[in-house]
Order: structure tokens, then sequence, then C-alpha cells
């Protein structure tokens, strides 16, 4: 049993560490799709923060706040975790 101990431990450090990795995300993209469709929290899911998206996708961006507060995150480059924000 100790090995199967083993082998779930390796499994789950590495799902830590496959999420714990920095993601490149292109600011524009994810700027012009919180725009029109930050409501339904489809900049959520692009930059992996699928929790959120799907609690900003119930919520309908939580009744439009939510969704204004992003818009202005994203537009000025707020340094969410694990997010590099790149202009390709």
């Amino acid at each position: 049993m100790p090995k199967k101990r083993v082998k779930r431990t390796v499994k789950a450090q590495r799902a830590v560490d496959f999420l714990g990795k920095d993601r490149n995300v292109n600011w524009v993209v994810t700027l012009i799709m919180s725009i029109f469709f930050g409501w339904l929290g489809v900049d959520r899911f692009i930059m992996g923060h699928v929790g959120l998206g799907i609690l900003k996708l119930i919520t309908f961006g939580g009744c439009g706040i939510w969704w204004i507060v992003d818009i202005i995150l994203i537009a000025s480059k707020y340094d969410f975790k694990n997010i590099n924000w790149v202009e390709n």
C-alpha cells in the first residue's frame, strides 16, 4: 500500500506544479473578450480561472459589477496571480 500512496503523492505534486506555473495570456484578446463576453466569464476562462469563470457565468458577471471591475483590471494590466500579459 505505501507504493500507491507514493504514486498519488507524485500525481498530486504534478498537478500542483502544473497549476502553479505562470501562464502567458494575450492582453489584447483578453481585453476584447472581456468587453464583449465578460459577463459570461470568458475572460476568466482565458486566464485559467475556471472556478471564477463559472461563478461569473452563473451570476451574469456579478449583475454587471464584476464585469466592469474585470474590464478595468484587465485594461490596466493588473498583476493577476500566475498570469504574464503578452501583446503578440
